[in-house]
């Protein structure tokens, strides 16, 4: 599994925006300029998360996008899906597909120990504590 780049821009969006909370709302442009993405490609996805209901746009010249939920209402888990489809490693076998022992086994001994191992992760991590808002535990520091 590889997550696209629709998926990490994604994410950095919306850790941007979780950042800039104090504000009422960001321009994409500002976004863009701060994580050194396409404007044109971020407009894409921040279509797509607006849909979804994680951003809420303000319209108008000095317009922008905001959070529509507060960040420690956010899993990363719930956004990349969104973004990305499943997060599954391997497809589920189809109905009626033929599945030999070895097969299963492997699926059942790596892949869905694999899947649930990436769903874990994905789904305790909240916007706030990727960017350190909630339990400063969980959050990455960076020492120079």
């Amino acid at each position: 599994m590889k997550i696209s780049t629709r998926g990490r821009y994604g994410i950095r969006l919306l850790i941007d925006l979780a950042e800039h909370t104090s504000e009422s709302h960001v321009a994409l442009a500002s976004v863009a300029e701060r994580q050194k993405i396409s404007i044109r490609y971020l407009e894409q996805v921040a279509v797509i998360l607006r849909r979804s209901g994680f951003i809420r746009s303000v319209k108008g010249a000095s317009g922008g996008y905001a959070l529509a939920r507060r960040p420690q209402d956010i899993l990363i888990g719930d956004a990349l899906r969104e973004l990305e489809g499943d997060m599954l490693v391997v497809d589920p076998p189809l109905p009626g597909s033929p599945d030999n022992k070895f097969q299963r086994c492997i699926r059942v001994t790596v892949f869905d120990r694999l899947n649930e191992r990436i769903s874990q992760v994905i789904d305790r991590k909240t916007l706030a504590s990727v960017v350190g808002t909630v339990d400063p535990d969980e959050s990455y520091m960076y020492f120079i």
